[in-house]
C-alpha cells in the first residue's frame, strides 16, 4: 500500500471516529432542567451565566411542564434539575425510591402568589382570604359566577378567572392554602402550568382575575394589578418585605431546586449546583423574588458538598412559612 493510500485511510477513519464520538460527547455534557415555571426565571438566568462560563462546553435545558409534571420526569431519572415550587411530595418520593433515584433538596427563594386583576378593575382595593375561597371552592362553580355575587357594589359581570394548572406546584399550594384541601377547585376556569399564558389572558380582560408567582406579576406590573389579601390581620400586599416579615401568609412559599444524586457526580452538574448557590441571591432580586439568608444559602452548599440527600419535609406540603428556613435546613432528611 501506497504511503499517501495509508494516510488517507488513516485520516478517515480518524474523521469517522470523532464524528461516531462526537453525539456522545454532546450527550454528556447537556444538563436537563424541568419543573416550576415560578422559578424558571431565576433558572434560566443562572443557566445562561453557566454557558457563558463554561463557553459552550456545556448547555443547559430549561423547561416548564410545572412541578408536579417536572417530578414525574425527575422521578423516572430523566432531568438532572428539578424545579419546585413546593417540597416533594409522598406519592413523588416513593417514585424515586422506586426509579433508583436519590436527590439533593436546596432552598433557593420565597415567593408570593399574587392576586392579580386588569388595571381597569376599579372596584376591587382588596380581598379576604375568606372571600378568595367563596370564589375559588368546588361549591362555588355555577353559584360565584359575577363580580356582584362577591359584593353587590360590584359589577354585575362575569367573572373570568384565571389559575395554575393541575401539574403546577402553584396549584397545590393555592389550593391548601386558602380552600383548605390540596387539590379542591372549581374547574370552569382557564388554567395553565405556564405562567405567561395566565398574564397575557388577565391582562386582556377587564373583568378577570387570577393568581401568578411575584415575578410574573412584577414583570407585567405596568398592565396587570396586584390586590392585596387579608387573612384575619388586615389587607398585605405581596411585597418581598412582607414576606419576609411573614405577614403575607399563608400565599408565601419556599421555592426549591432537586439534584438528581447520579447527575451530581458529573462536574458540569456539581458547577452549575454551586453556582446557583453562590449567584443565586442575585438572580433572585432581579426575578423579584426573596433571597434566602446567607446563612441559608451557605448551609444548602454544606448539605450538597456533604452528600445530605433527602427530603427535610417529610413528603407534606409546608404551607404559610411558620419556619426558619436554617432550622429546616438541619433537620434529618428521609428519602
Amino acid at each position: 500500500m501506497k504511503p499517501h493510500t495509508r494516510f488517507l485511510i488513516v485520516a478517515c477513519l480518524a474523521v469517522l471516529t470523532a464524528l461516531l464520538a462526537a453525539p456522545a460527547a454532546r450527550a454528556q455534557t447537556l444538563i436537563r432542567v424541568d419543573g416550576s415555571s415560578t422559578l424558571f426565571p431565576v433558572t434560566e438566568a443562572i443557566a445562561r451565566e453557566f454557558q457563558l462560563r463554561t463557553r459552550g462546553a456545556a448547555r443547559v435545558t430549561v423547561g416548564i411542564s410545572g412541578t408536579r409534571g417536572g417530578f414525574r420526569k425527575f422521578c423516572r431519572g430523566e432531568t438532572d434539575l428539578q424545579d419546585a415550587s413546593r417540597p416533594i411530595l409522598e406519592p413523588e418520593m416513593r417514585s424515586c425510591r422506586d426509579h433508583g433515584v436519590q436527590y439533593y433538596e436546596l432552598p433557593v427563594a420565597f415567593d408570593a402568589i399574587t392576586i392579580v386583576v386588569h388595571p381597569r378593575n376599579t372596584w376591587m382595593g382588596s380581598i379576604t382570604l375568606a372571600a378568595l375561597k367563596r370564589l375559588w371552592e368546588p361549591a362555588a362553580q355555577g353559584r360565584v359566577l359575577r363580580w356582584s355575587d362577591l359584593d353587590p357594589r360590584w359589577p354585575r359581570k362575569r367573572i373570568h378567572l384565571f389559575g395554575p394548572g393541575e401539574d403546577s406546584g402553584t396549584f397545590e399550594h393555592f389550593t391548601e392554602a386558602v380552600i383548605g384541601e390540596p387539590r379542591a377547585i372549581r374547574s370552569d376556569y382557564v388554567g395553565s402550568e405556564d405562567d405567561n399564558v395566565l398574564v397575557r389572558g388577565i391582562e386582556a380582560d377587564r373583568y378577570a382575575l387570577g393568581s401568578v408567582p411575584f415575578a410574573y406579576f412584577a414583570a407585567h406590573a405596568a398592565t396587570l394589578k396586584s390586590i392585596p389579601v387579608d387573612a384575619g390581620a388586615g389587607p398585605a400586599a405581596p411585597a418581598p418585605e412582607n414576606v419576609a416579615n411573614r405577614t403575607y401568609s399563608p400565599l408565601s412559599r419556599p421555592l426549591f431546586l432537586y439534584v438528581n444524586a447520579k447527575s451530581a457526580l458529573r462536574p458540569e452538574v456539581k458547577a452549575l449546583v454551586e453556582l446557583y448557590l453562590t449567584k443565586g441571591p442575585v438572580a433572585v432580586r432581579e426575578a423579584r423574588y426573596v433571597p434566602l439568608s446567607a446563612r441559608a444559602y451557605e448551609m444548602a452548599r454544606t448539605n450538597f458538598r456533604n452528600g445530605k440527600l433527602g427530603t427535610v419535609f417529610g413528603g407534606k406540603p409546608d404551607i404559610g412559612l411558620d419556619f426558619e428556613i436554617e432550622d429546616v435546613l438541619a433537620r434529618a432528611p428521609q428519602l
